[in-house]
């Protein structure tokens, strides 16, 4: 089944590579879109199938050709839902760019096909190396897409920040990856973790690996690619890159450097929990001065992802799982956001400056709902998804630090004067001068918005869904190293 989550997408996109694209433009679409829910559909019942009670990987494939390199396929508790993430978001991605992309359609919906495919097989191998090639091969479509399909001329700067930040940050996990494989005599997961490595050699390792997953993430100094790309990605690569791409770091932090190197880390905790919280801090405080209503909503995220990191290292079930719970929720909630200003605004108004809006409530009240609905979960209401993630995750690191974990509270403060800033400037007030037209949410939006919404209410409210598939991994990944 995982294999067929691979090669649907693939499948796809080759099925779209014959067609014409000056006469068979909405077939192109319909035939992306129909790829994408198929793979959704399949990684439901993929979902339905799992036995949360098994502690080793499930639906395991092996296909070995190569001696130093063995694709092996498999998915346990904590991979499982970054895969129904992906699955979950690229019929929105394709959706929200439906008609507001004028040129190379085909290829668009093509890199975002690939990127499903790469994504997903970045969760799935149980193979470093792999790992790896998957983690940077996403890299290539995004480039274009970002580079290519982008907003303004400055597109082509984002796109080379983008590539450059995190490819250079990650030749340090290449190298380490190869240290380990001469080491260990094999990049197989279950073979790196039951190896006996010396401390002072997890220390080198894990500070490879930590320095390309913290550019990543992003984390205080390595950020400043993200707001740009955010800035300059056509809508659906906001939404990917918010919802999926970001996730690739806290799932090498939980696979890598937690599950593979304890010792290590365990050691640098401290270390990481202060950059959380300075990147928590300085984000949040950056997100009140912007004037860009798509770079407000970047840099909020890096706001976000400062406390998964700090839930992730708390070395505490409880942390660790409030941690992942926060990152499907900003996987959720982040997009909705982007729909709500990089899609529904910025498509009626053409201008992402937030000091032309004011006043929109008189004129769209659907989107002022619905826009105040995805500000209260970014800020962390109760009973939303975001509240049950950053709770558990503030919990798990005050259980190792009263004092950082007073200092990542501060985040339910900035989180709420930023999002309430924004809300309150772009729908209060009198009407702006600037603005001409009165048209709300189309049907399309509203059906983008829904499920994202949707999600973050039901899972919210009943978080034992995903804490009870969570919970066997979590436990193997703290106890078994």
């Amino acid at each position: 089944m995982l294999t067929a989550l691979l090669l649907i997408p693939i499948v796809g996109s080759l099925a779209l590579l014959p067609l014409n694209e000056e006469t068979n433009v909405t077939r192109i679409k319909q035939i992306a879109l129909a790829t994408s829910v198929i793979n959704f559909i399949l990684s439901v019942v993929l979902w339905g199938e799992f036995d949360s009670s098994s502690v080793q990987y499930q639906f395991v494939q092996e296909f070995n050709t190569l001696s130093f390199c063995h694709l092996n396929i498999g998915i346990d508790g904590i991979s499982l839902y970054f895969v129904l993430l992906t699955t979950f978001i690229t019929p929105l991605c394709i959706l929200s760019n439906w008609d507001n992309i004028k040129f190379g359609m085909k290829y668009y919906v093509i890199a975002f096909l690939l990127m499903e495919t790469i994504l997903i097989a970045v969760f799935v191998v149980l193979d470093l190396m792999l790992f790896y090639i998957f983690f940077e091969a996403v890299l290539i479509p995004m480039f274009l897409v970002v580079g290519i399909w982008g907003g303004s001329i400055t597109r082509i700067r984002a796109s080379f920040l983008l590539f450059l930040y995190t490819l250079g940050g990650s030749l340090f996990m290449l190298l380490a990856i190869m240290v380990i494989y001469y080491n260990v005599g094999s990049t197989d997961f279950s073979a790196i973790t039951l190896s006996d490595m010396s401390l002072d050699a997890q220390k080198v390792l894990w500070l490879a690996f930590f320095l390309s997953f913290a550019v990543k993430t992003p984390m205080a100094p390595f950020h400043i690619w993200l707001p740009r790309a955010h800035a300059e990605a056509p809508l659906a690569g906001s939404i990917l890159l918010a919802s999926v791409v970001l996730k690739l770091a806290t799932y090498g932090y939980l696979r890598i450097l937690i599950g593979m190197m304890p010792d290590a880390t365990s050691y640098f905790s401290p270390l990481v929990q202060t950059l959380a919280v300075v990147s928590l801090i300085y984000s949040s405080l950056a997100t009140m001065r912007q004037s860009d209503f798509k770079a407000l909503v970047a840099y909020s995220s890096i706001g976000h992802m400062g406390v998964v990191v700090l839930g992730l290292f708390s070395n505490t079930i409880v942390g660790i799982e409030g941690a992942i719970l926060m990152s499907i929720a900003h996987g959720v909630i982040s997009p909705a956001m982007f729909i709500l200003v990089g899609g529904v605004l910025y498509d009626t108004y053409h201008t992402r400056v937030i000091r032309y809006y004011r006043g929109l409530v008189a004129y769209m009240p659907i989107f002022s709902i619905l826009f105040f609905l995805a500000t209260a979960f970014n800020m962390g209401v109760p009973l939303s998804l975001n509240w049950r993630g950053e709770r558990l995750s503030l919990a798990g690191i005050f259980q190792k630090s009263p004092i950082i974990g007073v200092l990542g509270a501060s985040s339910i403060v900035l989180s709420a004067c930023y999002s309430i800033f924004l809300f309150n400037r772009i729908c209060f007030g009198a009407v702006s001068e600037y603005i001409t037209t009165a048209k709300d949410v189309t049907r399309r939006e509203f059906m983008l918005l829904l499920p994202l919404l949707l999600v973050a209410v039901v899972f919210g409210i009943c978080p034992n869904v995903i804490l009870n598939d969570l919970h066997v991994g979590v436990t193997q990944l703290l106890y078994s190293a």
